[in-house]
């Protein structure tokens, strides 16, 4: 494991945006959960043109020398919003971006922190999943946002975490831990030791469904992992902070479990994946923010894994 520290370097931006040609502002709301820490919740929708790509908690720790940034939004809008916030709050420099894992409502927003003396930190394998989708990434959310977007939006990391790191803030410290492939195979999570808060991005999802796109078997076994690690508070990657960890997971804990067993006793009947969707975790249509959205996909990606145990 490394320590890393970083010089500081920074400068106060505005707070305004481009898009679409269109000069505006968008102002995130920020609770400081805890000393220095402090985290935006993003709305519970799908990425539209009307709440920019805001959709995802995002944040930033604030340590005696640096400042890292933990996610950056959905957009390159959120992420000039968010470098403003942290620049009107202090004089500490940005040192990191850390993304917790490849999607784009996690990531679209580093864009906002090139040119600064800033360093990208994300899971060993985050750069070359962001290559690979990189071209699907751009289009899907050219179209979500009703706003161009060029290549340069993708930013990969300059530091890859193989297994753990510690980055050193001055007087605080984070331990930055690579997971085996749960909810994708760049899952990433940080824990502020000084604060014992952890950051799980969608490795946990509060109120709104989980949306698999890794290992569904995966992820249950890194939930297990989670589940031991003492925390006074969780900043999931959807949903409130939550302060009885991990108490908070069993919501998740339960709709991840049924998905696996149910999916299995259609398997094991001989049943399609067809009949699956029709029958798999349908009781739980109530339980959860945008079921109809992902639920279904997360049946057919459960079917294709467990389908060849």
């Amino acid at each position: 494991m490394a320590t890393i520290d970083r010089p500081w370097l920074g400068a106060l931006l505005p707070a305004v945006c481009l898009a679409s040609g269109n000069l505006f502002a968008i102002e995130l709301d920020l609770e400081q959960i805890a000393d220095g820490v402090h985290v935006h919740q993003g709305v519970h929708e799908d990425v539209n043109a009307d709440n920019h790509g805001d959709i995802a908690n995002i944040g930033f720790i604030i340590g005696r020398d640096c400042v890292a940034i933990i996610d950056s939004g959905g957009s390159p809008a959120v992420g000039k919003a968010l470098r403003a916030e942290v620049h009107a709050l202090t004089d500490t420099p940005i040192c990191y971006v850390i993304n917790t894992h490849v999607h784009p409502d996690h990531v679209f927003g580093n864009v906002a922190f090139v040119g600064e003396d800033v360093q990208f930190v994300g899971h060993h394998r985050l750069g070359a999943q962001l290559a690979a989708r990189g071209e699907y990434y751009l289009d899907a959310m050219t179209r979500m946002l009703d706003e161009p977007l060029s290549e340069d939006v993708i930013v990969g990391p300059d530091i890859a975490v193989e297994d753990s790191l510690t980055l050193d803030l001055g007087d605080r410290l984070l331990r930055l831990e690579a997971m085996p492939e749960a909810h994708t195979d760049t899952d990433l999570i940080i824990m502020d030791q000084a604060t014992e808060t952890l950051w799980l991005g969608d490795l946990l999802f509060v109120d709104r469904i989980p949306s698999m796109d890794g290992s569904l078997l995966g992820w249950l076994a890194v939930m297990d992992r989670l589940r031991d690690m003492p925390a006074a508070r969780v900043v999931a990657g959807h949903g409130p902070v939550s302060l009885d960890w991990p108490d908070a997971a069993d919501d998740q804990q339960h709709y991840l479990e049924m998905l696996r067993d149910q999916t299995r006793q259609v398997i094991e009947a001989g049943a399609t994946i067809e009949q699956a969707l029709q029958y798999v975790g349908r009781d739980e249509r109530d339980a959860w923010l945008l079921f109809e959205e992902y639920h279904e996909g997360n049946v057919q990606s459960a079917f294709a894994e467990l389908e060849w145990e």
